[in-house]
């Protein structure tokens, strides 16, 4: 019942949106082929391709209108499943940045197709302050400005009230007006306390209001990641949840 609640929620807050005239559709053919090819691509581990299914890339970057010939920044890329096919999709005639925690995606940089790969707010730090259960985000700058793109997968529930707000804040500012804020995550039911079942999950509603407080138009939100069978009530590397999660997929707009 309260994944419903939420998504009537989401619905609400849409329905204001489209009546502002903030949708426009989008082509995708031409880009969703080289996705197809970098899904395909060696450098991806057989345990990489498993999730696709699941994840649905080739939709989820539909939905958000990527374009192979954009400017794109993904914000945390962690172990680079996305950066993998990202990447290699707007090498030919765009520009893949990589910012906060990217680490483990340095190392693509020496792969073929791979070379163009930037990264950005090197000085960031991401931490958890003693006795936190929630990292902090120190950064000012993602040193890049008029990009087309940001993203963010499953990483908005890291992050303490200032982080979130400082990752908002720094997307708003490298995006071009009528650039994409794209962020996807686990969904918590609507205003549920932190539990240690919850905690990689985050209110939809919640994430809604401070994106749009960072400046941000609310432009639309997809289902393509409901899973009617996660009850939320479960940590997501819980045996039943593990892989199927339900996540909730908002795409913002920079006015």
């Amino acid at each position: 019942m309260e994944i419903f609640y939420v998504k009537k929620i989401i619905t609400t807050i849409l329905f204001t949106a489209l009546c502002s005239g903030a949708y426009a559709a989008n082509e995708f053919e031409n880009t969703a082929e080289k996705v197809k090819v970098a899904m395909q691509a060696e450098i991806r581990s057989d345990k990489e391709k498993d999730r696709d299914k699941n994840r649905m890339p080739i939709e989820t970057l539909d939905f958000f209108g990527l374009r192979d010939d954009m400017t794109i920044v993904e914000l945390i890329p962690g172990g680079g499943w996305y950066t993998k096919l990202l990447a290699p999709t707007v090498a030919e005639k765009g520009q893949y940045y990589g910012a906060l925690f990217t680490s483990r995606i340095k190392n693509l940089t020496k792969e073929t197709g791979f070379e163009k790969i930037k990264i950005l707010a090197e000085d960031s730090k991401i931490y958890k302050k003693e006795g936190a259960d929630f990292y902090t985000l120190e950064a000012s700058t993602l040193d890049v400005k008029n990009v087309d793109m940001v993203f963010t997968f499953r990483n908005y529930h890291n992050f303490d009230e200032q982080g979130r707000r400082k990752m908002n804040d720094m997307a708003f500012d490298a995006l071009k007006p009528g650039g994409i804020y794209a962020v996807v995550d686990h969904t918590r039911r609507h205003m549920e306390q932190h539990t240690p079942a919850n905690n990689r999950r985050f209110d939809p509603v919640l994430a809604i209001k401070e994106i749009q407080e960072a400046g941000f138009e609310f432009v639309d939100f997809s289902d393509l990641h409901f899973r009617e069978d996660d009850e939320l009530e479960y940590e997501v590397g819980a045996r039943s949840v593990t892989g199927n999660t339900d996540r909730w997929t908002l795409k913002f707009r920079k006015p």
